[in-house]
């Protein structure tokens, strides 16, 4: 006959049943959420779930935040703001995450902006560059990592009021970062050169640009300077067309996030000479921090960085500062640590402003050349985001989050 089980076996055997239901992140894990546009866009995606990656582990390898291993756990929202929404719900709701980082799109990254500030819920946006992330409409729960539209445009600008060119032609996709990017350049252009004239602006679908029709349309425009908005596979359209029908022919071109590898490196031996770009040298920057940073991927990846590969990094590093200083991971406690929060980055120390939450890592600014078939940036240099030039002013930020 076999003997009952006791008491204490029984003790023993709930416990363990109630081991496994408790939620990871109560047994000493803190679960960061990701949400991106994987799918939709992989050239700036895939080297960025690379940096993320190479952050936790370096993070974890160190003892983590406080003793506390990190989890990362990513969903795609296939570029769509609904799906960015369901995604956040689902993160928080059922996999109970900590807080809430990513967005690569303007429109998605406004969504789960909005969703943090309903939920008072912490959200940390790596890339999503409109200004209404930080400045319009800016919320007491979400900080920004990198410069967004208008620091960019402020960056640009010397350069471009330094050409002395009069009529000026613009293209851009036709979504919030490229009408919130070219808001910002017409302005600060308009304020540094007050006899500028822009002459057409062409708008298109994100990820469906008509190429030939568009370059078509800006050479009857016959500008003396083009400012260039599109990136990923609708640069290289634009590019090999506007090569083609000769636009950039003894022409100037001003033009956002070009420099940066995934964008460039595609073009190859069509890459364009000369213009004037936002972008990552990551070839030819020699600070200890970004050494340090380069040995480390390519040890891993055995593969070169991207821009993507730095805000990754710089993202979750910047989480696990926040949540170090803040001792919890308790929303208000995390806006509370953020603000005027300190971290180490590839680009060096920045800071998160106090005022509009928007960190103060800046962009190299240089020359697009040619190199051997090969487009890399040139006579470049790097502009800190802490220079008040590169920011609005401060009364025009309070007023602009009056609403938070």
């Amino acid at each position: 006959m076999k003997s009952m089980p006791t008491r204490r076996a029984f003790s023993a055997v709930s416990l363990l049943a109630l081991a496994a239901l408790v939620p990871a992140h109560a047994q000493g894990v803190i679960r960061i959420g990701e949400i991106n546009s994987y799918k939709a866009q992989p050239a700036f995606l895939e080297p960025y779930k690379k940096g993320m990656d190479l952050a936790v582990e370096e993070i974890n390898a160190q003892g983590g935040i406080n003793g506390k291993k990190i989890e990362l756990i990513t969903r795609d929202d296939n570029g769509n703001p609904g799906d960015t929404v369901r995604m956040a719900e689902e993160l928080v709701s059922r996999e109970k995450v900590d807080v809430l980082t990513g967005a690569f799109l303007s429109n998605t990254g406004l969504a789960l902006a909005d969703f943090a500030k309903q939920k008072k819920f912490f959200y940390l946006a790596g890339e999503p560059l409109t200004d209404k992330m930080t400045w319009q409409g800016g919320n007491q729960y979400t900080f920004r990592l990198r410069p967004g539209t208008y620091m960019q445009a402020a960056m640009l600008v010397p350069e471009a009021a330094k050409l002395r060119k009069k009529r000026w032609a613009i293209v851009y996709p036709n979504y919030e970062y490229g009408q919130s990017a070219t808001a910002a350049f017409k302005s600060l252009l308009k304020a540094a050169q007050p006899d500028v004239e822009f002459v057409t602006e062409q708008a298109t679908p994100l990820g469906k640009v008509d190429a030939g029709s568009v370059v078509q349309a800006l050479a009857d425009a016959k500008p003396d300077a083009i400012f260039n908005v599109l990136f990923a596979a609708d640069l290289s359209k634009f590019v090999r067309e506007g090569n083609t029908r000769g636009l950039f022919k003894d022409r100037a071109v001003v033009s956002v996030l070009t420099g940066e590898p995934e964008y460039m490196d595609p073009l190859k031996d069509e890459a364009p000479d000369g213009w004037i770009v936002t972008g990552y040298p990551w070839y030819s920057i020699k600070t200890p921090e970004h050494e340090a940073f380069l040995k480390a991927y390519q040890a891993r990846f055995k593969d070169y960085p991207r821009l993507g590969s730095i805000v990754g990094y710089s993202m979750i590093r910047s989480a696990a500062a926040g949540i170090a200083k803040a001792g919890s991971t308790e929303a208000d406690k995390l806006v509370a640590a953020f603000k005027g929060l300190q971290v180490g980055t590839p680009f060096g120390t920045i800071t998160y402003r106090p005022e509009d939450h928007q960190a103060t890592m800046g962009a190299f600014v240089g020359r697009t050349k040619n190199e051997g078939g090969k487009g890399v940036m040139v006579d470049y240099v790097y502009l800190d985001g802490a220079d008040p030039r590169f920011q609005p002013p401060a009364a025009e930020v309070k007023k602009s989050r009056s609403a938070e």
